[in-house]
């Protein structure tokens, strides 16, 4: 039985990692980081690049999850929604999570520094964006915008692995990352938006109510629409590439049709179903647009 329970706690804390870190939700950012290193590269990048964009982006994401869950335990622990979450009930300590974000940021510097220099030198602001926005929501509505930049930075990077300079074709599908998060960071946080007001926290919802909000939300992913259009353009995209942004367009009205006021039955459908299908259908695509071309 002791045996048993030595094995156990290991894995168990491995996967309280995890779900600390929401380890699944790398599929929002990584298919666009993807993307855009292969039409940096071409339909056959190099294997080793790859890996250290990869290894890159699991560290950065790994290490601003968790710098954001020890700088929000204590809010964490008030909200009925979260207050299950590992720090603040106690299953993981707080050194614990610490370790984990150095460790993932010791990892991200490393991975950026096999890649190129400007990728290495990059990687130091880019850390301190993606730490950093654990505390826009106290003073900023605009949180949910920074929290777009942090995933937009990922296409720019894996450009920049490759290219080693930064061009216009990763801005535009940053900015499509940037808008598209953005939008569904509002959407996501109108099941917050009673607690945010009552604790001073900035949110679109909070500061201006679910309707306004969901209007903002939706301008966000027109924008998005936009910016993968002029990615697309600048790369030269062909047919394949054009139903990249058709399925973009059509999972972006799904979330819209599904999150409405006062029914948020199906926001966990619209967050991570919907823009899990958009951006690793808008990367296949794309990068398959390579292949048959």
């Amino acid at each position: 039985m002791a045996r048993t329970a030595t094995l156990t706690a290991p894995l168990g804390r491995f996967r309280e990692s995890l779900e600390m870190i929401k380890f699944s939700h790398t599929v929002f950012a990584l298919p666009f980081a993807l993307l855009a290193y292969f039409r940096a590269a071409g339909p056959t990048p190099p294997a080793r690049t790859c890996a250290w964009i990869v290894v890159a982006m699991i560290g950065a994401r790994t290490a601003a999850m968790a710098f954001n869950r020890i700088v929000d335990r204590a809010i964490d622990a008030e909200n009925p929604r979260t207050a299950a979450r590992a720090l603040p009930a106690g299953r993981l300590p707080v050194g614990f999570a610490a370790g984990l974000c150095l460790a993932a940021s010791l990892v991200f510097l490393l991975a950026a520094f096999e890649l190129n220099r400007l990728a290495f030198v990059l990687a130091f602001p880019t850390l301190a964006v993606l730490l950093g926005y654990s505390f826009t929501k106290r003073f900023t509505v605009l949180s949910h915008v920074v929290l777009g930049v942090c995933l937009g930075i990922a296409p720019v990077g894996a450009w920049v692995a490759f290219r080693g300079r930064i061009e216009w074709p990763p801005i535009a599908l940053g900015a499509a990352v940037v808008f598209w998060t953005a939008g569904f960071d509002v959407l996501y946080a109108l099941q917050d938006e009673e607690f945010d007001r009552e604790r001073g926290l900035r949110s679109l919802p909070a500061r201006l109510g679910t309707v306004p909000a969901l209007w903002i939300s939706g301008l966000f992913h027109a924008a998005t629409f936009l910016f993968l259009a002029l990615f697309a353009r600048a790369v030269a995209g062909g047919p394949l590439m054009s139903a990249a942004i058709v399925v973009a367009a059509v999972a972006l009205a799904v979330q819209h049709a599904l999150v409405k006021p006062g029914d948020l039955s199906r926001l966990n459908a619209a967050f991570f179903t919907a823009n899990g299908v958009l951006s690793v259908a808008v990367a296949v695509l794309g990068i398959a647009d390579l292949w048959i071309r």
